[in-house]
């Protein structure tokens, strides 16, 4: 089974412009995601897709295998669709561009064993902060008893009107899909609720599509704002010089 990674770098981000270019450590931050991602023993094949010539001139710059892809992409999936059609692999892993602490053995954990047909799948995490909790730009999940998503929701979900005895959950940027999945995705329209979160992987809920949800242990942050950028540079920082990561 073959498995492509996929790295969607947008330049005209509408909370942070020109992101992936943003310097952590005298490095842009899609450096860093794309060595993260190549660290992965489970992926054969990993490239940024993007729609801006200075993404696509950096790439060049730091030897980042790159392509350049439509600018009316609306999503990252609809990024990684157009890709699918020209990269043939049996899974299409998506890490988003603002992801650069993840770990590499995070993202191996959504590579499936088997194939199937008809495969979607996000990683989340149990958030740490209270402040992420409110957060909208956290988009927080609750799951039914085998583990696939009911609801994605920007507010606190669920609420604690009986027990607080429970844990919030994230998804993180980093999502698998089938051929077929993707398929499914770019010709069906956006549900209602889908219009009103503006979150991509409602599509596969509001249709009765199964999305798999696997939890992990993971410290990444996406990073959504500059102040989001401040903490990852200084946690990159100190594990360089720790000696934590090497490139």
């Amino acid at each position: 089974m073959r498995t492509a990674a996929i790295i969607p770098a947008r330049y005209h981000s509408t909370r942070f412009k020109g992101k992936p270019l943003a310097d952590i450590c005298g490095r842009p931050m899609v450096w860093w995601v794309y060595q993260q991602v190549k660290k992965c023993m489970a992926i054969d094949e990993v490239l940024v897709a993007t729609d801006n010539e200075e993404i696509m001139e950096t790439c060049r710059l730091y030897d980042i295998n790159c392509m350049m892809t439509s600018k009316n992409h609306r999503t990252s999936t609809e990024r990684l669709y157009e890709v699918s059609r020209k990269i043939l692999a049996d899974i299409y892993v998506c890490v988003n561009g603002d992801e650069p602490l993840i770990e590499p053995e995070i993202i191996e954990q959504i590579v499936p064993k088997d194939e199937e047909t008809f495969f979607a799948a996000n990683l989340m995490s149990v958030i740490q902060k209270p402040s992420e909790v409110v957060d909208e730009t956290n988009i927080k999940v609750v799951t039914d008893t085998d583990g696939y998503a009911l609801f994605f929701s920007r507010s606190p979900i669920p609420h604690p009107k009986s027990s607080i005895r429970f844990e919030y959950y994230k998804h993180l940027g980093v999502l698998a899909y089938s051929r077929q999945a993707l398929e499914f995705f770019a010709t069906t329209p956006k549900g209602e609720i889908e219009k009103i979160e503006d979150i991509n992987e409602l599509r596969f809920v509001e249709h009765g599509k199964k999305l798999k949800m696997i939890p992990v242990r993971a410290s990444s942050l996406s990073v959504d704002t500059p102040k989001d950028l401040d903490y990852v540079r200084a946690v990159i920082k100190e594990r360089l010089q720790k000696g934590e990561w090497k490139f």
